[in-house]
């Protein structure tokens, strides 16, 4: 078996890139032939409007490998990627973490938050951690939304992370039946080692935090900073990555008892959290795909208060494993039931532990190989018939 393996982006260090590496891996481990491709080509600096066309573009470019990867016997990408691949008689897999549409729907505008949210918003402005409010523009982002669902139409299988990534790609046309839920994994050293349980239990941020007003919007960074400094004396964890030094150095000068750790090699990120078991993991995202965060953190004993994204209805059972909580008042609500009750902290911590375990690597490549092996075989029985035609 043969997989030529399309890249969104050759970074490691963000959850699309670790799911890739994680993938190939895990694949090649099996004894499937994996050979990544990667455009090396793009338009120089495009102007903003043209910025999402050009990322279509950038892929198109892989034409000029087209023999070599069209020598394979499944070609799979990320969301988009495969677009230039379609018309071929290779069977195409898209394999979508999130989708854009589910981003642009989750992202509000700051004129239509609540007074205590933009008002941090306004504080990011005035210091200068933001230039603007709002994006300037979002046409780029619909522009790789429409694509997305075009592309998630037309290829083969679509390999969706969750159970609402698979509802955003059906409510937009695409045919259920050609969509498959496989969730992510997180690597092997999540799990390696006993978990340590805390007698001081933390308030923990843990993820991708941008640097953009969009992104910021769409990871939380307001209600995350309201929660925060509704419980100052508590000690907290921001294990984030960002290339933005004025907002960490915002949030240290803004949040009492706040440890701040910036972009860790991932391999490191377990060093900080493996001795805090017992902790509250914060998920205050508009929207996730998945959320490798959620995972990695009820690794190591944390357990989530978390909005209803990604695949946490299909892992929070509430009181068990964490809380799914709707607004921000419930947020608060939760922690201190979860800080007031110590037998009830310990044995959700160990819970958390226990179900992390359903997410690890071995089990998704192995429902990625029987996808594989079921594509290769239906497309073997359609090749026949077209010859005995």
């Amino acid at each position: 078996m043969k997989i030529a393996y399309i890249h969104k982006e050759t970074k490691q260090n963000t959850g699309a890139g670790q799911i890739n590496s994680l993938i190939i891996s895990k694949l090649r481990g099996v004894g499937v032939s994996v050979k990544g491709f990667f455009p090396r080509l793009s338009l120089n600096d495009p102007p903003l409007l043209l910025k999402g066309l050009s990322n279509i573009l950038f892929f198109y470019t892989l034409l000029e490998h087209r023999r070599r990867i069209l020598s394979y016997d499944i070609i799979q990408g990320t969301t988009y990627t495969p677009l230039a691949f379609l018309l071929f008689k290779t069977p195409v897999v898209s394999h979508f973490g999130s989708t854009s549409f589910g981003f642009l729907e989750s992202t509000p505008l700051a004129k239509d938050l609540g007074p205590k949210l933009r008002k941090i918003w306004i504080d990011l402005k005035k210091n200068g951690v933001l230039r603007e409010l709002n994006l300037k523009t979002r046409r780029p982002i619909r522009d790789i939304a429409e694509i997305e669902i075009y592309v998630a139409k037309r290829v083969n299988t679509v390999v969706a992370t969750s159970e609402k990534v698979k509802n955003e790609l059906v409510l937009r046309g695409v045919d259920p039946e050609k969509v498959v839920v496989i969730h992510n994994a997180i690597e092997d050293y999540w799990f390696e080692d006993e978990v340590e349980m805390t007698d001081e239990p933390k308030l923990v941020f843990l993820g991708r935090m941008g640097e953009d007003a969009f992104t910021l919007k769409l990871k939380g960074l307001d209600r995350l900073v309201d929660i925060y400094k509704s419980f100052p004396e508590l000690q907290k964890l921001a294990v984030v990555m960002t290339r933005s030094k004025k907002l960490t150095g915002w949030l240290m000068k803004s949040i009492k008892n706040l440890k701040l750790a910036a972009n860790y090699p991932k391999e490191q990120i377990r060093s900080l959290l493996r001795a805090n078991g017992g902790s509250i993991l914060l998920l205050t995202s508009r929207y996730e795909g998945f959320s490798l965060s959620l995972i990695e953190g009820m690794s190591q004993g944390m357990i989530p208060i978390a909005y209803s994204v990604g695949v946490v209805p299909e892992v929070i059972r509430d009181g068990e494993n964490g809380f799914i909580v709707e607004n921000q008042d419930e947020a608060k609500r939760k922690i201190k039931l979860i800080l007031s009750d110590n037998d009830l902290r310990l044995k959700m911590a160990r819970q958390c532990i226990k179900d992390s375990q359903n997410f690890r690597s071995d089990i998704m490549v192995r429902k990625l190989f029987a996808l594989y092996k079921n594509i290769l075989d239906n497309h073997k029985v359609k090749s026949k018939r077209r010859n005995f035609k």
